[in-house]
């Protein structure tokens, strides 16, 4: 006989809300983790200006990786041109307090923010797919299966992600094809037809494969440890739903778990962004990107079992907040439209 279901809160809320709920949910993490990842931008460039070295923000005088605390972004800079005021002129910062102290004494408090605006076009969009589409397809599973099955929210959360990868990844190649050259929508429009004409419609969605093995795991292992983590901390507080502390802790047990067992996926889409904005700098020049698979075998044959793990601090610094906050704000929103539905429908009787 199949497990008895209860009520989830998003079945009294319409795909709408959601959507809003999501999109308060992204904005609200991007303003709070965005300052992080600019000090580590800027102490990374000071400790090692224009470094080779993979994982660091910065590629010689070409690009430097970005992240808002929901995507991952590729800035191109070549020589000097496109990079933002305070690359061009750094100051010395002693750790992470003082870079905190001296970007707002003096460069102005909105520097934190550098890079949000145009980011937030597409990160926004990304995660309200994403965070509706799981919903939805959690909901739908659940009322198909007639359970509450642990195995639905891990199958839910991964397609929700491939969806989300699969509809943002031609933007972010344009967006990085328009930062790198300076492009007209024109001139943009003659370039996506060229690439089009060379190399085919896939050629849409290059890096869509490093982004995918890294990005689905780590959904399907987010909320499958989500759901758990949540449920046993309402049964230890004897609560039948979430409260916002419970949803926030939930989001960074379960964030921190993800990122540390997708690390290796993470530094080889690390690289392969560096890649794809060397490519957009120098078409001619660039290597042919090397698969997935020959990658991790070259790092793990230079930098050992270690390389594949590269970056460990600073990845679950970066993703135990963005993850908790998200979450919370996300199923404060869910809860916030859900107690709105239900006064209007007595007011309605």
């Amino acid at each position: 006989m199949a497990e008895k279901t209860s009520p989830s809160p998003s079945r009294d809320i319409t795909p709408l809300q959601q959507m809003l709920a999501s999109g308060t949910g992204a904005i609200l993490t991007s303003l709070f983790v965005t300052p992080l990842d600019v000090v580590k931008i800027r102490l990374q460039a000071q400790r090692t200006p224009f470094s080779k070295a993979m994982l660091l923000s910065f590629t010689p005088g070409k690009c430097f990786l970005y992240c808002n605390g929901l995507m991952d972004h590729l800035y191109v800079c070549q020589n000097g041109n496109g990079c933002t005021a305070w690359y061009k002129s750094p100051t010395h910062f002693t750790g992470t307090l003082d870079a905190f102290m001296k970007i707002t004494r003096y460069e102005g408090i909105r520097s934190l923010w550098s890079g949000l605006p145009p980011t937030l076009v597409m990160a926004v969009p990304a995660t309200v797919i994403y965070f509706t589409t799981y919903d939805q397809l959690r909901d739908y599973l659940h009322a198909r299966t007639g359970s509450q099955g642990h195995h639905i929210p891990l199958l839910a959360g991964a397609l929700a992600r491939l969806g989300a990868v699969t509809v943002i990844s031609p933007l972010e190649l344009i967006r990085t094809k328009m930062q790198s050259r300076q492009l007209s929508y024109r001139e943009l429009g003659v370039c996506i037809q060229s690439a089009v004409a060379q190399d085919g419609w896939l050629s849409l969605w290059r890096g869509w494969g490093p982004t995918v093995l890294r990005d689905v795991p780590f959904s399907a292992l987010y909320w499958f440890n989500y759901e758990l983590v949540k449920q046993w901390l309402c049964g230890q507080a004897r609560l039948d739903e979430a409260t916002f502390m419970i949803s926030f802790a939930s989001g960074a047990i379960s964030g921190t778990v993800a990122a540390v067992l997708t690390l290796p996926f993470d530094v080889v889409k690390t690289q392969r962004q560096i890649e794809l904005g060397d490519s957009e700098v120098h078409p001619v020049t660039a290597s042919k990107p090397s698969s997935t698979w020959l990658l991790m075998q070259r790092i793990h044959a230079e930098s050992g079992t270690r390389g594949l793990f590269a970056g460990f601090l600073p990845r679950v610094i970066k993703v135990a907040p963005a993850c908790a906050i998200m979450i919370s704000t996300y199923e404060f929103g869910k809860t916030f439209f859900q107690k709105l539905n239900q006064e209007r429908r007595l007011r309605g009787l």
